[in-house]
């Protein structure tokens, strides 16, 4: 059995998320891709402006016809720093003991790796693949899925904040309950 684990943000989930996370299940053959909201990042310690509940239920509703996409919701019930190796051991419990593991990465993540909390071991439990957007070839030895994609939820929340539209960028789904919920608008003043 081959698990791919997707963490991240994913303030909001977008179809660059979507896109990718369909390349590592074809590309290597994953039986299970499983997307991870953090609760918060060790890397990214400021506040997220949608709660981690509601960037769970986007992803539940963004990848609902996706029948080898799974989300959890783990780290975010844990709270608090939420780190990946925690979150590996508790997975190598669900799985059978010869599962191999995937942990998918963006290319941004490669030179602050040897800072991940307990990192040495992480590398023991898990192989590595790197989203990389074939712009800047890096050196190291992890596998590697290449793709351009040039969406971000950070340009998505800006976009929202701003009144334009982010129709393309996200999920139906997704953009209903943004709009809904009205996430990342302008605070008025």
């Amino acid at each position: 059995m081959k698990i791919g684990i997707y963490g991240g943000t994913f303030d909001p989930i977008h179809n660059g998320h979507l896109i990718l996370g369909r390349d590592a299940v074809e590309k290597l053959g994953l039986d299970e891709l499983v997307f991870i909201p953090n609760a918060s990042s060790p890397h990214r310690q400021h506040e997220t402006p949608a709660s981690g509940e509601m960037r769970y239920q986007m992803i539940l509703a963004a990848i609902a016809d996706e029948p080898c996409f799974v989300a959890d919701d783990m780290e975010i019930k844990r709270g608090g720093v939420s780190y990946t190796i925690d979150t590996i051991l508790a997975l190598k419990k669900r799985y059978p003991e010869d599962a191999e593991i995937l942990y998918l990465i963006g290319q941004d993540n490669v030179d602050e790796l040897h800072t991940w909390h307990r990192i040495d071991e992480l590398k023991r439990l898990v192989h590595f693949v790197v989203f990389t957007r074939g712009s800047r070839d890096a050196a190291h030895l992890l596998l590697k899925l290449e793709r351009r994609i040039d969406i971000s939820a950070t340009e998505i929340r800006s976009r929202v904040a701003k009144g334009k539209s982010i129709r393309y960028l996200v999920p139906d789904a997704v953009l209903q309950m943004i709009n809904e919920h009205q996430l990342y608008q302008e605070p008025s003043h």
